[in-house]
């Protein structure tokens, strides 16, 4: 069981803390003849397939690594430009990785904000009056669980669908928050979360989630 990542957005909608915790890594590897079956443009500075796509490798992934040699952006570890080296037919048989391009901070901003009005959404259409909203969002490969407070700052957590204690854990972080954040003299509202004794409390508390059996923090 796995915790992806955590959000913590104020009562108007603003990210103001974002944790990575437990992301997976997302790679595919595969040796390819000339002329290359995928076309590769440079995309925010790093070569990402633009069109076709096999064994997992999808549009949109990003190139990390040719013949065992890390690409940076454009460049090879050795310094060489890597389309000029998937261009020469000579370096061919040729052994490419590809992995999913990890959000930005601006992405995850932006996506962020989209959840406020989907949440506003919910409780609009909800039959019922004083809806709570959109607590629980399930696909095949993750859940997202939500927890808003009296005051309107709502903490997502992004997590495996079979984790359990997600509840508790949230209830957890919204402790941490009031303890670290809310007594902090130097905190404002609304303002982005900078406090390294909350970062500490919060990885704990991600890390005792994940442990089997946990069913509260």
């Amino acid at each position: 069981m796995t915790i992806f990542s955590l959000y913590i957005l104020s009562k108007s909608g603003g990210l103001i803390y974002q944790h990575d915790h437990n992301l997976p890594t997302i790679e595919n590897e595969k040796t390819f003849s000339f002329p290359l079956e995928l076309k590769l443009d440079v995309q925010n500075r790093n070569v990402m397939v633009s069109f076709g796509q096999r064994d997992g490798i999808k549009v949109g992934h990003m190139l990390v690594a040719i013949n065992g040699m890390k690409v940076t952006g454009q460049q090879l570890d050795d310094g060489r430009d890597a389309l000029q080296v998937l261009q020469d037919e000579a370096n061919y048989p040729i052994n490419l990785k590809f992995a999913r391009p990890r959000l930005t901070t601006n992405e995850k901003i932006f996506q962020a904000s989209m959840f406020y009005p989907l949440y506003a959404l919910a409780c609009q259409l909800s039959p019922e009056p004083r809806s709570s909203g959109i607590e629980v969002l399930e696909a095949d490969n993750f859940r997202m669980n939500c927890f808003q407070t009296l005051t309107g700052v709502k903490f997502m957590v992004i997590s495996d669908p079979k984790q359990s204690g997600v509840d508790a854990l949230l209830h957890r972080v919204y402790e941490l928050y009031a303890d670290f954040a809310l007594k902090n003299p130097f905190y404002s509202l609304e303002m982005p979360i900078r406090c390294e004794l909350f970062d500490e409390h919060l990885k704990t508390a991600l890390e005792q989630a994940e442990r089997p059996g946990f069913s509260n923090v």
